[in-house]
């Protein structure tokens, strides 16, 4: 059995568990969360972003979890500027190119402002630009890929929060909460 955590990683905190940065303005970081020896996360969600951040004990299974080899979908709950139309969702569902290649189809709709926390900082709010929600699962996971993708059609990200990754959901985790599982390892990672 591996240790698996899913943790609400509150925006601003940094995916890992030290701050290699400036020491006069040290950054949140997963050990300002997180007091348990040898687990590691599998896979990252950028300072800006929100949401779960799974973290295991188990080498196999993090690498099961982040590598894009694997395919694991990855749901992400998308507040954007503007209000893309049909052609903008379909190139997202068709993949866009990137500067570093074309990524993969995602499934993507919009959907109606999910009930989520209050941000810390809160989203900026301008009178006249619209905004909506979309959700948008894709499969590989680039270093900002869901913010390049929304820019690249037109619709820069103004909240981005990670909901699911495979079959792992936020469900009941308030931002800077855990929960501990232990998951068996399916037979081809044992």
């Amino acid at each position: 059995m591996a240790r698996l955590i899913l943790f609400n990683k509150p925006h601003g905190v940094l995916s890992q568990f030290t701050d290699r940065g400036s020491a006069d303005s040290p950054r949140a970081t997963l050990s300002d969360f997180i007091d348990l020896p040898g687990v590691y996360p599998a896979g990252r969600l950028d300072r800006d972003s929100e949401g779960l951040l799974l973290l295991t004990d188990d080498g196999a299974l993090q690498a099961r979890i982040a590598s894009p080899r694997f395919k694991t979908a990855k749901t992400y709950l998308v507040q954007v500027e503007g209000l893309p139309d049909d052609a903008a969702l379909a190139a997202l569902r068709q993949g866009v190119t990137l500067k570093d290649g074309p990524t993969r189809p995602a499934r993507a709709r919009r959907i109606d402002p999910p009930d989520l926390w209050p941000r810390t900082p809160p989203v900026r709010y301008r009178k006249s630009v619209p905004d909506c929600w979309l959700e948008i699962i894709i499969t590989e996971g680039r270093n900002r890929q869901v913010r390049r993708m929304t820019a690249h059609i037109g619709h820069p990200t103004l909240r981005l929060v990670r909901w699911r990754v495979g079959d792992w959901a936020l469900d009941g985790l308030a931002p800077g909460q855990w929960r501990a599982l232990s998951v068996p390892l399916p037979p081809t990672m044992r």
